[in-house]
């Protein structure tokens, strides 16, 4: 059995040892790659019904997929709050400083009686919140590596950068988890970024900017916030949407340039950001994909993936409306249904399938061989 969890660098020669973490520490073989924690949910006198997010959703998706016997609480992977040495690894400490006045917060995340709270409480009640998804978002992508797939059912904080937060977005996650993966794990040294939340990723756009390991493909209304012409330029396969874009118009383009994507770089891991305000009605999103259009979307990405043998991490993102977390429950149901999250290789600590998938091609090439 290959377990590619022993290739966790411990001492990286020539580089500065990585500071300690709690993120990357061994997980229960029985527990699924899905990741979550009770202290995603946004609870404080009602303030969080002020933003058109669902602060709730999170646990709402647990809940329904406890209800469907997929999985129960001694089989998730608890997330751990990430902490300022954490976060450091991308953010800067002036940003992060900066989080300790309440309109900056008020401002990032859209609900303006957050203003007026004593710092303490916007710490305890909005940012706690975030930072332990971000953690999700950072112990998922190992487990990534390790099981071939994995699910936070959280974060996908796309807007943020290392010194800049906006709609809703206090943390860069996803550019976490990836340097994360990049400092630490041995052998992964590219990414895929497939961004198919409504609105431009342009949190990890600006982070990645200059950087050749990462290949970014980003689909998204071309009319809505953020508009940044700036971050576009790091977008590699870069498609825009109209107002009111449906299912046919949608998957076609997705599943074209998935595969494209994946053909024009073979990354080591795909950071699968999926949102779900693509959904017809999102107040925010302004596109028009059914439910049953997002649940096919999610599996045309798990396909490819399985097809070309790489590791993907999900992230749930954006999604303005209440029915949207039965839509990520249906969807990770069907994921299971299919087969492409395998119950045996997720709680077997099993193989990473890009590493099955070489092992299968240099057999065939040996079977080739003898038979010439």
């Amino acid at each position: 059995m290959i377990n590619l969890s022993r290739l966790s660098k411990g001492d990286m020669s020539g580089k500065k040892k990585p500071h300690r973490t709690e993120l990357y520490e061994e997980v229960p073989p029985k527990c699924w790659p899905i990741v979550y924690s009770p202290d995603y949910n946004i609870t404080f006198m009602g303030l969080e019904k002020l933003h058109p997010f669902d602060a709730g959703k999170w646990g709402k998706v647990i809940h329904f997929l406890k209800e469907e016997k997929l999985i129960a609480d001694d089989l998730i992977v608890e997330a751990r709050e990430a902490t300022e040495d954490d976060l450091l690894v991308v953010h800067t400490r002036r940003y992060l400083n900066k989080l300790k006045w309440s309109f900056v917060v008020a401002t990032i995340t859209e609900i303006p009686p957050v203003l007026f709270l004593p710092n303490f409480l916007v710490q305890r009640k909005v940012l706690k919140p975030l930072r332990t998804q971000t953690g999700g978002t950072i112990m998922a992508g190992k487990l990534a590596i390790d099981r071939g797939w994995a699910i936070n059912v959280g974060g996908g904080f796309h807007h943020c950068s290392s010194d800049k937060g906006g709609g809703f977005c206090a943390y860069a996650d996803i550019t976490l988890a990836i340097k994360f993966l990049f400092e630490r794990v041995e052998g992964v040294s590219k990414a895929t970024i497939i961004d198919l939340d409504a609105h431009q990723g342009n949190g990890h756009e600006r982070d990645f900017m200059d950087d050749r390991r990462l290949y970014i493909m980003d689909v998204y209304n071309r009319y809505i916030y953020p508009g940044d012409g700036f971050a576009k330029r790091a977008i590699r396969r870069k498609v825009e949407l109209d107002w009111g874009t449906e299912d046919t118009e949608y998957l076609r383009k997705v599943e074209m340039h998935v595969e494209g994507a994946l053909n024009e770089l073979r990354p080591d891991i795909i950071v699968f950001n999926a949102g779900t305000d693509i959904l017809d009605g999102d107040p925010l999103g302004g596109l028009a994909i059914s439910p049953q259009g997002i649940v096919k979307r999610d599996e045309v990405v798990f396909r490819a993936a399985r097809r070309h043998g790489i590791p993907i991490l999900m992230v749930t993102s954006g999604g303005y409306q209440k029915r949207t977390a039965r839509i990520i429950a249906d969807s990770i149901l069907n994921l299971h249904n299919l087969g492409l999250i395998d119950k045996e290789l997720a709680t077997s600590g099993a193989e990473n399938p890009k590493v099955e998938l070489m092992i299968r091609e240099y057999i065939s090439d040996l079977t080739n061989l003898s038979l010439q």
